[in-house]
């Protein structure tokens, strides 16, 4: 079983989230009641939903972290599941997504069906803003 594959059973264990069908059509999601938090596209990727201000937030941390992968004006981030670690930072961001959408549910701000799967990426440590 990959990394990938027992995070997601893991995590569909919590009681906050649900398997669905991603909107994107690819691999398997996990949703809350305010929608879409992550999407499985391989054995080793995860685009989780963060939103934009959250990114923001926390973004010298995001790009600290050498699993992450942000791509200029996603609100979603990919994480690359490589160690078991990375299932860690993954649990943390799942709950940080979570307590982000049951907080303060934003008009206009739901997922959008765009992750990360069939976008560039942007490693740490690389320059988002553009110059």
């Amino acid at each position: 079983m990959t990394l990938a594959s027992r995070a997601c059973t893991q995590l569909a264990t919590w009681p906050d989230l649900t398997e669905a069908e991603p909107s994107c059509g690819v691999g398997r999601a996990l949703r809350s009641a305010h929608g879409e938090i992550a999407h499985f596209h391989s054995d080793d990727d995860v685009d989780l939903y963060l939103t934009a201000g959250t990114i923001r937030r926390f973004e010298d941390h995001l790009r600290a972290a050498a699993a992450v992968q942000l791509v200029p004006g996603s609100p979603w981030v990919t994480l690359h599941l490589g160690v078991p670690s990375d299932v860690q930072l993954l649990m943390t961001l799942v709950s940080l997504a979570l307590q982000t959408q049951q907080a303060r549910p934003v008009p206009g701000d739901a997922p959008r069906a765009e992750c990360n799967d069939h976008r560039s990426s942007v490693r740490p440590g690389e320059n988002l803003g553009g110059g």
